[in-house]
């Protein structure tokens, strides 16, 4: 593996650390209704566990609204028992055709939660983007040593490597931020 490899695969990791991050924000709930709170709760579907947005369609009439209609009405339980199983805090209601999620407003104590929660998980994905330039740095000292690169190619590599990384670290603080003031909007 030369230089080159070595950098396009920590950025392409850097991307999807970053990637995997903002779907996690999107499943933050901010008090408003955001459909892709319901990706990560599964229904058992003719016995196979499927997530709850493979089942039924969604659609959010009220910003602070979700209508779930399941495609199998005989659906309609199971759906209701894992959203209420669920960590969303949720009380589901049905008609009888679709489920209705009405998302309370948070108050300032729940908004303050929240955003140390969305800071808490940037300081992770930062944790997680510097052990991938670690990792590549590594990778390129150990080409070093085995002569295939010289002194100066390599510090190149470690201060190009290390600008990959501001820009991913720059990347989720964006997301964090973004999130951040979508959480305290009143």
């Amino acid at each position: 593996m030369d230089v080159k490899e070595i950098m396009a695969t920590a950025k392409d990791k850097m991307k999807k650390t970053v990637a995997a991050y903002e779907r996690d924000m999107m499943a933050l709930r901010a008090g408003r209704a955001n459909p892709q709170v319901l990706d990560r709760i599964t229904v058992d579907y003719y016995g196979s566990p499927t997530p709850v947005p493979q089942v039924c369609g969604i659609s959010s009439p009220e910003p602070r609204l979700l209508v779930v209609s399941p495609w199998d009405a005989s659906l309609l339980k199971p759906i209701e028992k894992a959203i209420q199983a669920s960590d969303l805090g949720i009380n589901p209601t049905d008609d009888g055709k679709v489920i209705r999620l009405v998302f309370p407003a948070p108050n300032e104590e729940r908004r303050k939660e929240l955003v140390k929660q969305a800071r808490k998980q940037a300081e992770d994905a930062k944790v997680a983007i510097r052990n991938i330039r670690r990792d590549a740095i590594e990778q390129i000292k150990k080409l070093k040593k085995a002569s295939e690169i010289t002194e100066d190619e390599q510090h190149k590599a470690e201060d190009d490597m290390q600008k990959i990384t501001d820009n991913a670290i720059k990347d989720a603080d964006t997301v964090c931020a973004a999130k951040e003031k979508e959480i305290m909007e009143v």
